[in-house]
């Protein structure tokens, strides 16, 4: 018997050729379940890609969202320094108000006293 330019040998070759079979069998076997594990690697593999890349994506998103929430922080805290200067601006001139106002009004008690005065001394 002739197999793949191999002849079977008389006298206890049948069993050698079962054995090798066998071995082969085998082999062919773990070869399958290694190459079916190698493919579900490779699936996992490509699925942890695209779950990376979108990540990626939502990470790129929110650094621009932070990036503008940034900008836009920092615009408000130059606009309330601008509004703490306006605003010890306003204090300023209300106390320079307030030092003129207690002036007229000490000045007109001192003018009706010296009508009082003046009014009183003709007497």
């Amino acid at each position: 018997m002739s197999y793949e330019g191999y002849t079977q040998l008389p006298s206890g070759s049948t069993d050698h050729n079962r054995r090798q079979q066998q071995v082969i069998a085998n082999t062919y076997d773990v070869l399958q379940r290694t190459t079916e594990s190698i493919q579900r690697s490779n699936q996992v593999a490509i699925e942890t890609e695209n779950m990376g890349a979108e990540v990626l994506g939502e990470l790129g998103e929110q650094r621009e969202s932070l990036l503008r929430t940034t900008r836009r922080l920092e615009d408000a805290d130059q606009e309330l320094s601008k509004s703490r200067i306006i605003l010890r601006k306003l204090g300023r001139e209300v106390v320079y108000n307030r030092i003129v106002l207690i002036l007229i009004i000490f000045l007109e008690i001192a003018i009706l006293i010296g009508l009082l005065v003046l009014k009183f001394a003709h007497l």
